[in-house]
């Protein structure tokens, strides 16, 4: 029975990590608001479901929006800072980043948020979505958007959606299979993975972690035999001697019978539990096998099990059929380029590379990635704010990883920094409609762009480019010229113009030594000072394009002074400067 019925300007149903976007740029924008998420902590990827060790939108032209000062708020409160891992540049404690998300929703007046809840039913009045029940309340509200972790909205209110793959014959995908098989059938969607943390007990003797129900060593053995029990303890190093778990080689990604995620409570349920199970047992392999040293974390995670992620990091949902589906060839280079076509609604950015995850296989995905800043980055492509638009349904848009999408582009647009992006452009949106008076559908464009271009608090790219970064002068003249005259855009990914902010890092250290060019964008650097690192080679990375440009000129076994921070588990020293460029 509903108890109470509270008015919004806009509802965003779901604390992921796009829902969370929405709703803070939504009242920063000035709506009222409200965000009604199932866990007490908001954040989704980034902190819930502890990937704290995000991928993507790495380079420092992509930290903008939300994702970038959700960036600038990790390097002020994380202590030690964020290079302690190797499969991010950004590892952080989950709780820091849970703190980040409430503070900033404590900040608004007009933002009111309701943890533990969960959708039941949706309020439907012709072709518009127009509230939503819930437990013991219901809300109506002028845009509503699904910010669940499963698309859990789009089931309710009828609104047509994918699950599954799609074949090559439907967009001409060329990594799209041309058959259904028996992949396409054991695995629809890519498979989640519960997250764990473990703990360096150093000389004490952590607590046994006892094996869950249908142990199976097997399924484990040989997991980090390729690289190493440090290295492999390393992928997801976090601060305070803490480490991710969230590992795909024989590890605890887990998919049997994924299906039932969207098949019922009951059976969601089930399907959750045996994943916890299976990341319990991974757990408990590492410690058979790498000793008593290494626990489950203690008082991480605000529940029983503290160690435990409160919900498992989906990477797949279900999937809006929207205005527009991004596909495969949208993500990928054109020709002889290092960037996407760009879209002329475009609203967020992505880059990581098609990375799809389907426990025991490997699936061949057409390549997207570059060599940039002495590493493999991704190509750069954007969203455009069509898919998020249902395609006959109006009060309503998405702002996760349902937006309309292939399954196999999925696997790019599934990022946290791009879902982030997405959120903050679908919050603003919701908020502009409301000022208008008009549905998502009708919003001009380039009012959208605008908005979110030269937002006060925290302006987001639309047009990515890779010396652009936003601290520039010139950055929203460049963003707008290439909206303007799209044809323009260079395959480069490269403004013509090469002013640099060549601003130093505070936390940066010096360091001397000798540069070598491998190959080409590949670099090694021998230590000769301090005097703690002499002799030790290090990789050079980047992530500054002028620096970028710089190691790609640099001579060949010449003395260098760099100035950098230097990532132990990653052997690398991301350089901030160089000599005095």
């Amino acid at each position: 029975m509903v108890h109470q019925t509270y008015i919004a300007d806009v509802l965003v149903v779901g604390g992921g990590t796009g829902g969370t976007a929405a709703a803070i740029q939504a009242a920063r924008r000035g709506a009222k608001t409200i965000l009604v998420s199932e866990f007490p902590w908001l954040g989704g990827m980034l902190t819930s479901s502890g990937v704290s060790a995000p991928d993507g939108n790495e380079l420092e032209a992509f930290q903008t929006g939300l994702w970038g000062a959700f960036l600038q708020e990790l390097r002020q409160r994380q202590l030690g800072g964020l290079d302690n891992s190797w499969v991010s540049f950004f590892s952080y404690d989950p709780r820091i980043g849970a703190e980040i998300f409430a503070d900033w929703v404590q900040e608004l007046p007009n933002l009111h948020w309701i943890s533990g809840q969960v959708p039941l039913e949706v309020f439907r009045q012709g072709d518009s979505i127009i509230g939503v029940r819930f437990a013991d309340f219901a809300i109506t509200a002028k845009i509503i958007l699904d910010g669940t972790e499963l698309g859990d909205l789009l089931a309710l209110a009828d609104i047509p959606y994918r699950w599954g793959w799609e074949l090559q014959s439907e967009w001409g995908e060329p990594s799209a299979p041309v058959t259904f098989n028996s992949l396409t059938q054991k695995y629809p969607v890519q498979a989640p993975t519960y997250v764990v943390i473990m703990q360096d007990f150093g000389e004490a003797i952590a607590p046994e972690i006892p094996s869950a129900p249908n142990y199976n060593q097997s399924q484990f053995t040989g997991a980090w035999d390729d690289y190493g029990a440090e290295t492999f303890l390393n992928y997801g190093r976090l601060p305070s001697g803490l480490f991710m778990m969230n590992w795909p080689i024989c590890g605890n990604d887990y998919s049997e019978g994924v299906g039932r995620l969207i098949e019922s409570d009951v059976s969601r349920g089930e399907f959750i539990q045996e994943s916890r199970w299976h990341s319990q047992n991974f757990a408990h392999f590492i410690q058979k096998r790498l000793g008593r040293r290494y626990g489950l974390a203690e008082k991480v995670f605000p529940h029983t099990s503290t160690a435990f992620a409160l919900h498992p990091y989906y990477r797949e949902s279900r999937r809006l059929v929207g205005l527009t589906t991004v596909r495969e060839q949208d993500i990928l280079p054109i020709a002889k380029g290092r960037v996407a076509s760009i879209f002329n609604d475009a609203i967020a950015v992505g880059n990581y590379a098609n990375d799809h995850h389907y426990p025991g296989v490997q699936f061949p995905l057409q390549p997207k990635s570059i060599r940039w800043g002495g590493r493999w980055t991704g190509t750069p492509f954007t969203i455009p704010y069509s898919c998020l638009i249902p395609a006959t349904t109006d009060g309503f848009l998405v702002c996760e990883k349902n937006i309309s999408v292939s399954h196999i582009a999925n696997g790019a647009t599934r990022l946290q920094p791009v879902v982030m992006g997405i959120g903050q452009a679908a919050g603003m949106a919701a908020a502009i409609c409301v000022e208008l008076n008009c549905q998502p559908r009708d919003l001009p464009i380039r009012k959208l762009q605008t908005a979110l271009l030269e937002d006060n608090r925290s302006k987001a790219l639309i047009i990515p480019l890779f010396n652009l970064p936003p601290n520039r002068s010139d950055w929203r003249h460049w963003q707008l010229y290439y909206l303007d005259n799209p044809q323009a855009y260079p395959v480069s990914g490269d403004c013509p113009d090469s002013a640099f902010d060549k601003a130093l890092i505070q936390e940066s250290n010096c360091f001397k030594g000798i540069f070598y060019r491998l190959e080409q964008q590949e670099y090694k650097f021998t230590v000769t000072a301090p005097a703690t690192y002499q002799g030790q080679n290090w990789q050079l990375v980047t992530l500054r394009s002028h620096i970028d440009e710089q190691l790609r000129a640099y001579p060949h076994e010449q003395l260098v002074t760099l100035w950098g921070r230097y990532n132990r588990s990653g052997n690398w020293l991301l350089v901030e400067h160089l000599n005095g460029g």
